[in-house]
């Protein structure tokens, strides 16, 4: 049997340096999971892997992207299995590594099959976004599927965009089409989390902002600040930053709302993650640990 090792966490935990050790001690590629360390323009903000990184191990769905190119989980499914396909052929394991829940919940349970939106409609609706703004799109959406409503994140533009556009391309309500059945895959999967305290969690993600302003992420924010309205840039990190370019915010406040919402963020991710039993939990300090997880894992169903 085929094995997907999926190494999965909160931002900031330490999953890149352990995902490298990983895929060396397997000799195999890596699999980014990360949604927006798939646009080419963002390696900073998104603390993608530096070339250096990727010298020593093989990445896939890292900077592959310009920042106008629409990209979906369901694309990532698609794409994702097609690369684990070809990778299963030549070996026995493979590795995915990141944080984007929905991409890691694409790979291993599958998305729900979706119309395609024409070009049509989804410039209709990108049109009324830039015309009349989220609030009133949100309120087409309570209208139209109340059901998806209730339970969306109505502030996440590409949500309530997505879901107008399937509204109108089919004449039924977004939530018609969320079935949620898990899809059967080839090959078996094997989740570790990595997870840390709290406040040594806090204090990384602190302290990797500081190190991203080093890096030049404030040049990084000014160069993609033309494309602000697309939803690649509806991230942390970016979008506090604008409002500092904007001169709203200082750039000290700036900061520290990043440095919040990316703690938010965060905890969002372990609220997702911990809901999924099938996860063994460890600390990334415990690499020799997890690579004997590992082993145990391969070997017993060698």
């Amino acid at each position: 049997m085929k094995t997907l090792f999926v190494l999965l966490g909160p931002t900031g935990v330490g999953k890149t340096e352990l995902s490298l050790q990983i895929a060396e001690f397997l000799h195999i590629p890596i699999l980014n999971a990360d949604s927006r360390q798939l646009y080419k323009d963002l390696p900073i903000g998104t603390a993608a892997p530096t070339a250096e990184e990727q010298a020593r191990v093989r990445h896939y769905f890292v900077g592959t992207l310009d920042l106008t190119d629409y990209y979906s989980a369901a694309r990532y499914e698609a794409e994702a299995l097609a690369v684990l396909n070809t990778q299963f052929a030549e070996r026995d394991v493979a590795l995915l590594s990141g944080g984007s829940m929905l991409y890691i919940d694409a790979v291993c349970q599958g998305i729900d099959d979706m119309p395609s939106v024409d070009a049509e409609t989804r410039a209709s609706v990108l049109q009324r976004l830039e015309e009349r703004g989220l609030d009133a799109l949100s309120a087409e959406l309570k209208l139209l599927d109340p059901d998806y409503y209730a339970q969306c994140d109505i502030r996440n533009t590409k949500r309530v965009v997505h879901a107008l556009e399937i509204c109108y391309m089919t004449g039924r309500p977004y939530s018609s089409f969320r079935i949620r059945a898990t899809k059967e895959r080839p090959f078996r999967i094997i989740k570790i989390g990595l997870t840390r305290d709290r406040e040594e969690l806090y204090d990384r993600i602190n302290r990797r902002v500081d190190l991203m302003m080093d890096h030049g992420l404030l040049d990084e924010a000014r160069r993609v600040y033309p494309y602000r309205h697309l939803n690649a840039l509806n991230t942390v990190g970016y979008k506090e930053l604008f409002r500092h370019f904007d001169g709203e915010w200082t750039l000290d406040f700036a900061l520290d709302k990043v440095r919040r919402n990316s703690r938010v963020y965060s905890r969002k991710q372990m609220t997702w993650f911990r809901r999924d039993p099938s996860i063994q939990w460890f600390s990334p300090d415990k690499a020799e640990e997890i690579r004997n997880f590992i082993t145990k894992q391969i070997s017993a169903k060698a």
